[in-house]
Order: C-alpha cells, then structure tokens, then sequence
C-alpha cells in the first residue's frame, strides 16, 4: 500500500495546460517576438485556421491577454494588439523605474553567487546576440536577465506588479533594440547592473538600474514622438 501511495505521488499530474493557456501563450509568444505587431487586428477565423483550434478557445485566450493589457477590443474592428500612449510609456517607466530600482538594490543586498551567475549567463547570451544581430535572441536573453533579476530579489509581490509592465514595455522593446546605437548603450548600462549586484554593493545596483531604465525610457519616448509625427503627416500622392 505505501509502495502504491508512492507510486501514485510520483506519476501524479497536477496541472494538464489547457487548450486556453496554450493558445494564450502561443499568441503572448508571437506579440513579444514582434510577429504580431502593435496595432495589428487578431480575426478570429483566420487564428482558429492558423492554430488549429475552436472558436471559443481562440475568444478564452483573447480575454485572458486581453486581461494582460496586450490586446485591446476595439468596437467594430474586434480585438487587436495593444499599442502604448506616449502618457502611458511615461506611466510604464516611472513604475519600472521605482520597482526595479528596489528589485536591483535587495538583488545585490542578498548578494546571492547563484543569481549573481543567472544573471551573468543572460547577459553573455545577449551580448553573443547583439554581437550577430540576432533580434528574437536579444528579446529572450534580455527578458531573461530581467527575469533573473527581479526573481533574485526574492519579493513575490515585486515580481507579480513588474511581470505585467515588462509584458508591455516588450511592445516598445521590439523596435528599441533594432537600433544599433540603443542597444550598445543598453548593454552597457546592463553590464553595470550585473557588475554591482556581482559586487554586492545596493546604492550602486539601485543607482544603475535606474539609470537604466530612465536612458530606456528615453529612447521609447523618443520613439513614440516620432512615429506620431510620421502618421501625422499627410502621406504625397
């Protein structure tokens, strides 16, 4: 009998992925990879074609991204990718900024070696990536050191508030981290972050994370005020 409790323990599956949360994520993967762009309408009928699956998954995923900020439901056009405000990216970074700073400074206040290594390795990834311009790599390298980061602060309500805000700010990262000169700065400021965590020094990790996000912050709104002014401008026929 205790052979069988143990056997039954071992082989027990506790959480099968629903249909839902497989779709949700197929499409969460194709927003941040940027191969559903901002502003794009999501048809129903095309993404049950696409996906292979019913109608009434496709609507579930929908809401639950939908509940995430990364699509909107527009009246007449149905659901579609979520575009960021210039208030809102303002908005975004300021939380970021205070999170993260909080997130860099406990990182490096605990001085743990293993998260100091996590994210050491994310940022030699992103480096390799930048270094071959590999923008899907950069993404996942750059959401990993984030991860390891916010993760090593050990603070589980700092992780649920800055989950949802990087899910967003990942909208603006798409087009930042194509350009050459944002991405070399990045990864500077990136390297100071880990350098200070590594060190164990706060102020410093606080400070640099900061910095980070602020220069970050920049170059998105930079980006925003510009794209305005092109759909602004009346096109030449």
């Amino acid at each position: 009998m205790e052979r069988r409790s143990e056997l039954q323990s071992t082989l027990r599956i506790e959480d099968v992925p629903t249909v839902r949360a497989m779709v949700a994520q197929k499409l969460r993967e194709a927003i941040m990879s940027g191969t559903l762009k901002p502003g794009q309408r999501l048809v129903e009928r095309e993404l049950c074609e696409m996906m292979g699956v019913s109608r009434p998954s496709i609507r579930e995923a929908l809401r639950a991204l939908e509940a995430d900020g990364l699509i909107n439901i527009v009246p007449h056009r149905g659901p579609v990718v979520s575009t960021i405000s210039l208030e809102e990216a303002r908005q975004l970074y300021a939380a970021r900024a205070v999170l993260e700073g909080y997130a860099g400074r406990e990182c490096a206040r605990l001085h743990d070696p293993e998260v100091a290594r996590r994210i050491g390795d994310a940022l030699t990834r992103l480096k390799a990536a930048a270094a071959k311009q590999d923008l899907v790599g950069s993404l996942v390298a750059k959401t990993d050191f984030y991860a390891a980061l916010i993760g090593g602060c050990r603070n589980a309500f700092i992780e649920r508030m800055l989950k949802p805000l990087h899910d967003r700010i990942q909208l603006l990262r798409i087009t930042s981290m194509s350009q050459p000169k944002r991405i070399n700065k990045s990864l500077r400021e990136v390297t100071a972050i880990w350098r200070a965590i590594q060190n164990g020094d706060p102020d410093l990790a606080e400070r640099c994370c900061v910095d980070h996000i602020n220069a970050a912050a920049v170059a998105a709104l930079d980006m925003i005020e510009r794209n305005a002014a092109k759909e602004a401008t009346p096109s030449e026929d």
